[in-house]
């Protein structure tokens, strides 16, 4: 085998500490309006409160997972997502019929809706909002 060879062959990669991982158990959201968003997540969506660790961290039980809304501690001093950008995205899942009926609670809550119950060629029924700090939600099924 000539060098080059040698130098391309892959070399054995040792299994990453990383893939102990099995799943993701909890999402925290760092809020900018911890009420607003607690009125959001309880109110609107109705998620039943699991644990108020402190003012400043809420956990709230979603499916099988936990999703906390937190002020800023590590991050803090990092720059702020500017208002009307989302952070990040959360995708529910329910079942077909259940797409539409979150969207007729959503609109009879005053939640502006940014893609009403739609068909989407990948195979998935989708429905598209905001929470109050402007981080995109989505509610969808398979179909």
């Amino acid at each position: 085998m000539n060098e080059q060879a040698a130098t391309n062959e892959r070399k054995p990669q040792s299994a990453s500490a990383f893939q102990a991982i099995r799943a993701i158990d909890y999402t925290v959201i760092f809020v900018r309006d911890m009420a607003a968003m607690r009125r959001f997540y309880e109110d609107i969506l109705g998620f039943p409160l699991l644990k108020e660790l402190s003012p400043a961290w809420i956990e709230y039980r979603v499916g099988g997972n936990t999703l906390a809304l937190a002020k800023p501690s590590l991050t803090a001093a990092d720059v702020p997502t500017p208002n009307g950008s989302a952070s990040l995205q959360l995708a529910f899942k329910v079942s077909a019929p259940e797409v539409d009926q979150c969207a007729d609670e959503l609109v009879r809550q005053g939640v502006n809706l940014l893609s009403p119950p739609t068909d989407r060629v990948f195979g998935h029924r989708t429905l598209f909002f905001r929470d109050p700090d402007g981080n995109l939600l989505e509610v969808f099924a398979d179909i």
